[in-house]
C-alpha cells in the first residue's frame, strides 16, 4: 500500500484536502489514518495569500492536528527564499499575509528602493499595482513570482490566481521572473528540510501541471487525487502521475511505481535548431571552440521566425566562422532529450530538435567571431578533438553514411 511505501507525504491542499471551506470526503480521515503511523506529514499550497498559522488553524478546524512548521505556503516559501539570498527589502503585490510572512522572515516591505519585487495576489489587486510592480522592476529590483497558478479552484468554480497577474507584471515588465512555488523544486526541498536524507517521500496533489510535474522534477513520486486518469502529451511527459486516486483512502488500498528521474531537466521549451558538418576538399571537418562550454563542437544555431532551416544553418555558420557554404543534402534529425536538452546557467532548460545538414564550402575564410566561437579549425573525421560535444561525433559519422538515409536519433 502507498501508505506502507513511504516515510513522508507531502499533500496539496485546495483539490486534495479540502475544497473552500469544506473537507473532501475521507479526506481528514485519511490524513490523521497516516499521522497515527507516525508518517512525517507536510501540507503544501501554492495559494501565496494567508499565512502558515491560519493554515494550520484551519486544519485543525477540519479535525486535522497540523502545526505551523508543517505548512509550507508558496508565500512564506518566498519569504524564506528571499531571505537565504540576503534580501533585505521588498515591494509587494498581495495579501497582508504575505507581508507578514516576509517581516517574520526579516524583510522590510517598502516602496522605497526596494531590492526585490514580490508578486502574489488577494481579491485588491487592481491595475495600478501592476503598474507599481512594473516600475520597480525596470528600476532594478528583482522580479519574484509567489507561484505560477493562473487559477485556483473553488465551489463557484475558477477564481484567478497569482500566476494571471504574474504574467500581467511579466508583459508589463518585459523581464521574467525567478518563481518559488510549485512546480518549481523549491518548495519541495523546504518541505523536506529537516528530515533525513534516505527518507522516501511522495507528493500528492489534484494539478498535472503543479504538484506532478514538481514532485517529479524534484525526484518524488506524484500521485494524483482525480475522477479519471489524465491523458499524457507523450510517453515522457513528467506530468503524468505515478498513480491516480479518487480520494486520499486509497492510499491504504492501492500501490505505485516510485519515480525514476531522467537524466535530464524537464525543459521549459522547444526550440528547432540546425548543425552543419561542413567539408572541405581534404575531407576534413570544420569544428570551432564554443566560447561558452570551450568543448570543440560543430556550427550549431536556432532557427528564427519564419526562416527556413536551410537559410538559417548557412547564417549561422558565416556568423560564426566567416564561411559561406551550401547545403548539400540532410544528413540527420536530432531529438533523443538525453542529448538534446541543455541547462542554461540562468536555470531554464530547452529541449532542441536538430536538424543536421552535410555542407560544402563556397567561400570565405575561417575566422572565429570570439562571441560565440573562441577557433575555428578543420580536422581529420578519425581524429577528432577529445574535448568535442559528446553527441557530435556520432553526427559527424552519420554525415558519412553513405547510402544516404537521413539518420534520426
Amino acid at each position: 500500500m502507498v501508505s506502507e511505501q513511504f516515510d513522508a507525504f507531502l499533500l496539496d491542499l485546495d483539490g486534495v484536502v479540502y475544497l473552500g471551506d469544506e473537507a473532501l470526503p475521507e479526506a481528514v480521515e485519511s490524513v490523521n489514518r497516516l499521522d497515527e503511523r507516525d508518517k512525517e506529514l507536510r501540507f503544501l499550497t501554492n495559494d501565496p495569500r494567508p499565512q502558515r498559522q491560519t493554515v494550520a488553524n484551519n486544519l485543525r478546524k477540519l479535525g486535522i492536528d497540523a502545526e505551523e512548521d508543517e505548512i509550507i505556503t508558496s508565500g512564506w516559501a518566498t519569504a524564506h527564499y528571499l531571505s537565504q539570498q540576503d534580501v533585505t527589502t521588498a515591494a509587494v503585490v498581495g495579501s497582508e499575509g504575505l507581508e507578514i510572512e516576509l517581516q517574520e522572515e526579516g524583510i522590510e516591505v517598502t516602496d522605497d528602493d526596494p531590492n526585490a519585487m514580490v508578486v502574489g495576489a488577494d481579491e485588491k489587486t487592481s491595475y495600478q499595482d501592476i503598474q507599481r510592480a512594473a516600475r520597480h522592476i525596470h528600476r532594478g529590483a528583482t522580479f519574484v513570482g509567489t507561484n505560477p497558478d493562473g487559477s485556483f479552484p473553488t465551489p463557484d468554480g475558477p477564481a484567478p490566481g497569482a500566476g494571471a497577474i504574474v504574467r500581467a507584471v511579466e508583459a508589463a515588465a518585459g523581464t521574467e521572473p525567478t518563481v518559488v512555488g510549485k512546480p518549481e523544486p523549491l518548495m519541495f526541498e523546504m518541505a523536506l528540510d529537516g528530515l533525513a536524507d534516505d527518507v522516501q517521500a511522495v507528493v500528492i496533489g489534484d494539478n498535472p501541471a503543479t504538484d506532478v510535474l514538481g514532485a517529479h522534477r524534484a525526484g518524488l513520486t506524484g500521485i494524483l487525487v482525480a475522477e479519471d486518469e489524465p491523458t499524457a502529451a507523450s510517453a515522457r511527459d513528467l506530468q503524468q502521475p505515478d498513480l491516480t486516486i479518487s480520494t486520499l483512502a486509497n492510499l491504504f488500498t492501492d500501490t505505485t511505481d516510485t519515480w525514476e528521474a531522467p537524466p535530464y531537466s524537464w525543459p521549459d521549451e522547444i526550440r528547432p535548431g540546425v548543425a552543419a558538418v561542413v567539408v572541405n576538399d581534404a575531407d576534413e571537418v570544420l569544428l570551432l571552440k564554443r566560447a561558452d562550454k570551450e568543448q570543440w563542437a560543430l556550427p550549431t544555431g536556432t532557427v528564427e521566425r519564419c526562416e527556413p532551416v536551410g537559410d538559417a544553418i548557412t547564417r549561422e555558420v558565416e556568423e560564426e566562422t566567416g564561411l559561406q557554404i551550401a547545403v548539400e543534402r540532410l544528413m540527420g534529425v536530432y531529438s533523443y532529450p538525453e542529448q538534446q536538452v541543455f541547462s542554461y546557467p540562468s536555470g531554464k532548460a530547452v529541449h532542441f530538435v536538430t536538424s543536421c545538414f552535410r555542407c560544402t564550402i563556397e567561400g570565405g575564410t575561417p575566422e572565429a567571431d570570439e562571441e560565440e566561437a573562441l577557433e575555428v579549425g578543420f580536422f581529420d573525421m578519425n581524429d577528432l578533438p577529445s574535448d568535442i560535444l559528446p553527441m557530435q561525433p556520432q553526427w559527424i559519422a552519420d554525415a558519412n553514411d553513405t547510402d544516404g538515409s537521413p539518420a534520426i536519433r
